[in-house]
């Protein structure tokens, strides 16, 4: 790009997105174009604040952006029109005409999954989230999240783990990393060859308003948006709201009526989500869509996850049937199970030193997911 001044101008303004100069852009007009012409912003009905920020916009911050750009070889400005501006993405009415981004401009195009939930899961649902990612980016699909604590580390974790490329949708300007104890999650996703992305300019922190602007980022270049984990009021929901609203597939696990964090799953699943019980449940249901991206994405060929890999002795059997994968305590699983207590203490250590079992604050024991 010759001139990013101009574009990040039209990144600084308010409320400003491609679907408003969509007609603008069909008649290969330029960002330089619109901004030496106030009329032609009138009659693009474009509200007063961000005409005033395109005539009269902050350029100290705008250097900033431009410093920030050149400063890293990694550093790139995706903008509306181009090669590189992700397909999927700018199908959407809101698009945004700037992404700033580090890493890799291609991982944005990939076919990808969104993955997303509670900031607060359970042990489970963190497993349960790092499982689907990591068999979805071995079967192709890249990863796509919010690099917020909870679910979204998770899910980048297990795509990483998986061999398979993760894209991070931030809701501030890349200067920073936000929260900042995923700083070296971040650092992970570049190296791997990820990308972590926004349309926040730089030096501007992460307000609240800026997160429903970034969910329909990443539900926007998904194929589809997994919600592993969420409350009645929640982030996830919103971006499950918009992935609907943007014709593309929602996905919701069930849980337990008495976890907290299951709610808003089963409200998803009410509204006519896709109920999630293994991939492959995904994979079903993306056929049509995966069958035109088959020389990225393939099926996975089994599919174990939840079942126990190796025979046990009828005991642990019975014990691992009782625990189930909601959390219970050391009274409750003896109730279940009829054996005595000093057995069932001895048992569960074992199964924990096995990777089968993991304590939960508050002495509960839950099973952890095969694999793990």
């Amino acid at each position: 790009m010759d001139d990013v001044i101009p574009w990040l101008t039209l990144a600084r303004a308010p409320a400003l997105h491609a679907g408003q100069l969509a007609d603008w852009f069909a008649q290969r007009r330029t960002p330089p174009d619109l901004l030496g012409d106030a009329a032609a912003c009138t009659a693009l009905g474009l509200g007063a604040g961000t005409v005033r920020s395109l005539f009269h916009p902050d350029r100290a911050a705008i250097e900033h952006d431009r410093r920030w750009l050149v400063a890293a070889p990694r550093r790139r400005l995706v903008t509306w029109g181009t090669q590189d501006y992700p397909p999927l993405l700018a199908q959407i009415p809101d698009a945004p005409l700037v992404l700033f981004l580090e890493g890799d401009a291609a991982a944005l195009s990939l076919p990808q999954l969104a993955i997303v939930g509670s900031r607060n899961p359970t042990a489970l649902g963190r497993d349960t989230a790092v499982q689907f990612a990591r068999h979805l980016g071995r079967a192709g699909l890249a990863i796509t999240s919010g690099l917020a604590l909870g679910i979204d580390a998770a899910a980048h974790r297990g795509a990483l783990d998986g061999g398979a490329k993760t894209v991070a949708v931030v809701g501030r300007g890349l200067d920073a990393v936000y929260p900042p104890e995923n700083a070296g999650l971040a650092r992970r996703i570049l190296e791997s060859g990820g990308a972590i992305v926004t349309d926040v300019p730089v030096g501007i922190g992460p307000l609240r308003h800026h997160f429903p602007r970034r969910n329909r980022i990443l539900s926007g270049l998904a194929i589809g948006t997994l919600v592993v984990e969420a409350a009645l009021q929640s982030g996830s929901l919103i971006t499950a709201r918009l992935a609907a609203e943007q014709g593309r597939e929602v996905f919701a696990i069930p849980g337990s009526i008495h976890n907290a964090v299951a709610r808003g799953c089963h409200r998803l699943l009410r509204q006519g989500a896709r109920l999630v019980e293994t991939v492959d449940d995904i994979f079903d249901e993306l056929a049509p869509i995966l069958g035109n991206l088959s020389s990225f994405v393939s099926a996975p060929a089994s599919n174990d996850m939840g079942r126990v890999d190796a025979r046990l002795d009828k005991d642990y059997e019975i014990l691992l049937d009782a625990l189930g994968f909601e959390p219970a305590s050391l009274d409750a699983i003896v109730s279940r199970t009829g054996l005595q207590t000093g057995a069932v203490a001895s048992m569960l250590l074992i199964l924990e030193l096995d990777g089968r079992v993991q304590q939960q604050p508050g002495g509960l024991y839950s099973r952890r997911l095969a694999g793990r």
